[in-house]
């Protein structure tokens, strides 16, 4: 007989859960996504911006 045509009823595999994320390690993702913003934006008006010449 052909396995090919026989349809095969396998149980799925259970998912593994996700961890919660402590409160420290949230504060510490926070803190750590400003200090980024802070230093793109630093980072931006210092290098890509365009000057701000008087008088234009």
């Amino acid at each position: 007989m052909d396995d090919n045509k026989i349809i095969k009823f396998e149980r799925p595999k259970p998912k593994k859960e996700a961890k919660p994320v402590s409160p420290t390690q949230r504060k510490a993702l926070i803190w750590l996504a400003l200090v980024a913003a802070l230093i793109g934006v630093w980072s931006y008006y210092q290098f890509v911006a365009p000057p701000n010449l008087p008088g234009h």
